[in-house]
């Protein structure tokens, strides 16, 4: 799942490519035999204890939420969810994750001198990490095994999740060096990322091996979805009672056809243009534009409203959504560690 630095964010249609999926944003390209990563045979549960009650630092919430609340101008000009394509992800280092550690660094050659300080720059790396892994402790994270910096320049993706090149059950969390001064918009990101791993994890959806072992054969993509009973995030077939598929009947049966049509158009001018007006068609069920671009970043757009809002009174579609988190008291406790320790590290 790629995010970008501003509230208006990209997402590529999968009109090209059907077997694109969504939260395999590929990390690495080709499998790299410098990077290696141990297979887990079974799948991984995500153990979230019960914590005590919430530290408050609201001035930083209001302020991680009004950074990240989509800002409208008047006369209704069209929402742009095109990123910068001539703008591509250039990679500097790849860690291994060993519970807290970063170890193993695999540099890439082919980037220019100008990035060579931003590659060499492990004290920037190592806090980056420090901050998500300590607002998100590993106890949450246990599929995370991959730790990437990467550049686009300015304004561009900030952070994305992918499973690794080597096993599915594995995940690897990257961000940009380039974008990580504002921490109100990085504090939202990453827990925005995060929420990508807690409700594809392995426990939440099977991964399908045949998709993952065959990324570019539309064919078996597409018989694995007509397969599916549930809700498709296009890793596996989700658990009925996984927090995304009860996401999706709860609040995309209605509109996920519609939605699919357009995702579905393999003109890019005119797949933005469909996505500008179903978001706007549906306005009210959405809390940010790029939640629009596919029910996965719906969820995760919402669960950080869940983690740093206050809970709303569910007057709308939107904080509905909000409030399906809160059903769930794993999710609630959790919240509250995120804050907890948001409250503790945040720098002013």
């Amino acid at each position: 799942m790629m995010k970008k630095q501003t509230p208006l964010f990209s997402l590529l249609s999968v009109s090209a490519i059907l077997t694109f999926s969504l939260a395999c944003v590929t990390l690495l390209g080709e499998p790299d035999s410098d990077i290696t990563t141990p297979v887990i045979p079974i799948m991984i549960e995500t153990v979230i204890p019960t914590v005590p009650e919430s530290l408050t630092c609201p001035v930083i919430t209001n302020k991680i939420i009004n950074a990240n609340s989509p800002q409208f101008e008047s006369g209704g000009e069209a929402t742009d969810f095109g990123k910068d394509e001539s703008a591509e992800p250039v990679y500097l280092v790849t860690y291994n994750i060993d519970k807290e550690a970063l170890i193993e660094p695999h540099f890439y050659d082919d980037i220019s001198n100008d990035l060579r300080e931003k590659q060499n720059n492990f004290e920037t790396h190592q806090q980056i990490w420090n901050y998500f892994s300590t607002l998100i402790p590993y106890e949450f994270r246990p599929q995370l095994k991959e730790f990437s910096i990467f550049t686009d320049g300015e304004s561009n993706i900030l952070a994305a999740v992918a499973q690794t090149t080597t096993d599915p059950k594995l995940w690897g969390l990257e961000v940009d060096f380039a974008d990580i001064s504002d921490y109100y918009y990085l504090s939202f990101t990453l827990v925005h990322e995060y929420a990508h791993l807690l409700t594809l994890a392995p426990s939440q959806v099977p991964p399908s091996l045949a998709i993952f072992n065959n990324p570019d054969d539309n064919n078996i993509y597409l018989e694995e979805i007509s397969a599916c009973n549930t809700f498709h995030p296009g890793e596996g077939c989700s658990n009925p009672d996984s927090y995304i598929n009860q996401f999706y009947e709860r609040f995309w049966t209605g509109i996920y056809e519609e939605w699919n049509e357009i995702n579905l158009e393999e003109d890019q001018d005119l797949y933005y243009e469909k996505l500008d007006d179903f978001y706007y068609k549906y306005k009210d069920q959405f809390l940010t534009d790029y939640a629009a671009t596919h029910l996965a970043e719906d969820m995760a757009e919402t669960f950080g409203f869940f983690v740093f809002a206050e809970k709303p009174d569910g007057n709308s579609i939107a904080e509905q959504k909000i409030l399906f988190f809160y059903e769930y008291p794993e999710l609630v406790a959790l919240r509250t560690e995120i804050l907890n320790n948001l409250c503790k590290v945040f720098p002013e």
